[in-house]
């Protein structure tokens, strides 16, 4: 049987599906799916399970497995023309298991989910439509040529970026328990595999890769369920009621470059959610909360559009198209309401936009019978917060309540303030501590069964209250700590969790660029790189000036939204801001708003050093040293880094302006950095 590209044959028990990049074979014996790519990579042995009340089914359990012809039905999408089919399992008394499974021509992945049917109403909070467990052996087999003795990685994508956490690649042997993807790939050759979870309406995704010896990946497990201290959760992943439930809809695919992968896995999930439009520039300016921090009062504020007026605005650190924002952060409120407004208006008067902040999903006081307010006291904390099973408040997190977003006076409470924020002039606001309302438990709506169903619900809200066609201008919406995905409901996202300016914090902010950097332009239109601090926020050490423009360089290459984070009543802050971001070219580069690539990915939990941009110009290549006392030498392979040295090149620093040559004596270009130290150079073809 064939339909345009593809073909369906059966063959010694097998059921085959082929469109000559992933060749399927479905067993029609033991019930298992082999994916096998044309370049040599495969999965091996695939299967599906599902929580049915106390039992754990398996489709390899079921006694019979077919391929019907009438399931194989070609489709075209916003992924192009392909063919979809079903690999059906059915057993006596049991729910029929269903694995659908999507192939496209010239994608070298394919997106699978798994539909469990009852003859009655069943439920369950875990769904797995991918599964693979071997002791001996491997589920993972790499593309033809590469070593088979290569380090293999596996990388953890953490749910949301609270609490510090960080991302990172692990060498088998290890158990990793990843969110929402993860990449399989060789450090080496970078040769490799991507899942990870396209459908965010439902579940929260878990991924498990694990292996016991060097050379092997011995289980491998992609769920829809996941529940536990990562995902922020104090009970159980809420179940699904009905006849037939389905899972997360998983990205499956091999690439010869794993970091290939991760930006196609981006670019699948924006196929289905596009990313929250946006036509401005890049967002650059000024937050108060690392330069003050509670101390924010009207003077700073006002003292710093000032200076950015006097100072920057004019000196290449923004562009033209008003997109320069002076935000108020986190005790906005211990203004006036006379301040409050004075400060719009002299903001505004500077050719600038004020921004503004608020946590939606999150209550700070102490007791729950606090009445909510604009509500006369017809409502209390306590009706709107989400409940446990025995019907009291989930535990807080991060010192406040989780607010139910199904609860209709929780939107009210939503709108009204956002309401407040447009009437007030303001044009940005930083939404914080969104896991709150992601979080499982039960909820005002007896429909939301799930934390990500009440996520979608408040964001859903938040987005609807500022659109541009409903309050008449552009809305710029950024997520502080906030889950990864679902995403489509914000113009940009912090990258980590707060980062400042010492080179500790420039550490960490890389590592989720070196493993998220694919999230920029493709989940969300910016990367948010948080405080660029150059001087000293106001609760750390004053940092070295090598410090303030490591971290400077960190915020360009994020792709990016910059906005710095120092108090500019103070001389020294003043002067560096005025020496660093006034480098037009320095900035010419962060105002493309694109993300740097990691040359490497092998940091562990740790930052790699170095990060690329290729562009028609050339080669931009962003160097670190991330030792406050020690010299370092970044040793940049040009093969590594896809440069063409046969001709030789030229390189530029980009901040002191000097070029030299290299002729093509080596394949590698050493990099002198001092202690704290970081390069940002463009290579061109001499």
């Amino acid at each position: 049987m064939n339909i345009g590209t593809f073909e369906l044959r059966q063959a010694e028990g097998e059921y085959i599906v082929d469109n000559g990049i992933i060749q399927a074979k479905a067993n029609a014996g033991d019930g298992t799916v082999t994916l096998r790519w044309s370049t040599g990579e495969a999965l091996i042995g695939l299967y599906a399970e599902a929580r049915y009340g106390l039992e754990q089914l398996r489709s390899t359990y079921y006694s019979k497995h077919i391929v019907n012809e009438t399931s194989v039905q070609p489709i075209e999408d916003g992924f192009g023309r392909g063919v979809s089919w079903s690999f059906e399992h059915e057993e006596l008394g049991k729910p029929a298991m269903r694995q659908h499974f999507r192939m496209y021509e010239q994608l070298p992945y394919l997106l699978t989910e798994l539909e469990v049917e009852s003859e009655s109403e069943w439920e369950t909070n875990e769904l797995t439509p991918l599964a693979a467990y071997l002791n001996d052996g491997s589920v993972v087999q790499f593309a033809e040529g590469t070593d088979t003795s290569e380090e293999i990685r596996a990388l953890f994508v953490p749910f949301d970026n609270d609490k510090w956490v960080r991302f990172a690649s692990h060498a088998i042997p290890c158990s990793v328990h990843s969110y929402e993807t993860t990449a399989i790939y060789q450090s080496t050759s970078r040769n490799g595999f991507v899942l990870g979870s396209v459908t965010h309406d439902t579940w929260k995704t878990g991924l498990v890769v694990e292996g016991t010896f060097a050379e092997a990946v011995g289980r491998l497990r992609v769920y829809g369920g996941a529940a536990d201290l990562q995902t922020r959760d104090t009970i159980a992943h809420g179940s699904l009621r009905g006849k037939s439930i389905v899972s997360p809809t998983i990205f499956v695919g091999a690439f010869p470059d794993y970091r290939d992968g991760l930006e196609a896995y981006g670019k699948a999930n924006a196929v289905l959610s596009p990313a929250l439009p946006w036509d401005g520039g890049v967002p650059m300016g000024w937050n108060s909360w690392s330069a003050v921090m509670g101390k924010l009062d009207y003077d700073v504020y006002t003292h710093t559009s000032d200076f950015f007026s006097k100072e920057l605005q004019q000196n290449g650190f923004a562009d033209d198209n008003g997109s320069l924002y002076v935000n108020f952060d986190a005790f906005w409120n211990s203004l006036s309401e006379e301040q409050l407004n004075d400060a719009v208006r002299r903001v505004k008067a500077n050719g600038q936009k004020p921004g503004i902040y608020f946590t939606p999903f999150a209550f700070w006081g102490s007791d729950p019978m606090t009445p909510v307010e604009g509500t006369d006291g017809a409502v209390l904390y306590r009706d709107i917060l989400i409940k446990d099973r025995a019907g009291q408040p989930l535990p807080k997190l991060d010192g406040a309540f989780a607010i139910d977003p199904s609860h209709p006076a929780a939107l009210e409470r939503i709108k009204r303030m956002l309401d407040r924020f447009v009437e007030q002039g303001f044009d940005y606001v930083k939404l914080d501590f969104l896991t709150h309302g992601a979080m499982e438990g039960v909820f005002h709506d007896p429909k939301v069964r799930t934390g990500i169903q009440a996520y979608n619900i408040g964001m859903a809200a938040i987005c609807e209250t500022l659109a541009p066609e409903r309050i008449g201008r552009p809305f710029l919406i950024n997520l502080s700590i906030a889950p990864l995905l679902p995403h489509g409901y914000a113009h940009s996202r912090r990258v980590s969790c707060d980062a400042f300016g010492t080179i500790d914090d420039t550490e960490y902010m890389l590592n989720a660029l070196t493993y998220g950097w694919w999230i920029n332009d493709n989940l969300y239109r910016f990367n948010d790189p948080d405080h660029v601090v150059l001087y000293k926020s106001d609760n750390q050490r004053a940092i070295s000036e090598h410090e303030g423009r490591s971290r400077l360089n960190s915020a360009v290459i994020a792709g990016t939204s910059l906005l710095l984070g120092d108090d500019y009543r103070v001389e020294e802050a003043a002067r560096r801001a005025k020496q660093l971001v006034t480098n037009k070219e320095v900035m010419a580069l962060a105002r493309r708003g694109e993300t740097f690539r990691p040359v490497e990915g092998r940091s562990g939990s740790k930052s790699e050093g170095l990060f690329i941009l290729s562009a028609a110009e050339g080669t931009y290549v962003a160097a670190f040293n991330f030792d406050v006392e020690n010299e370092s030498a970044k040793l940049a392979s040009f093969a590594r880094m896809g440069i063409d040295s046969s001709k030789g090149i030229v390189v530029r620093d980009l901040w002191s302006g000097e070029e030299w040559r290299i002729e093509t004596a080596g394949d590698e270009h050493r990099i002198a950095l001092a202690p704290a130290e970081s390069k940002l150079l463009l290579y061109r073809q001499a």
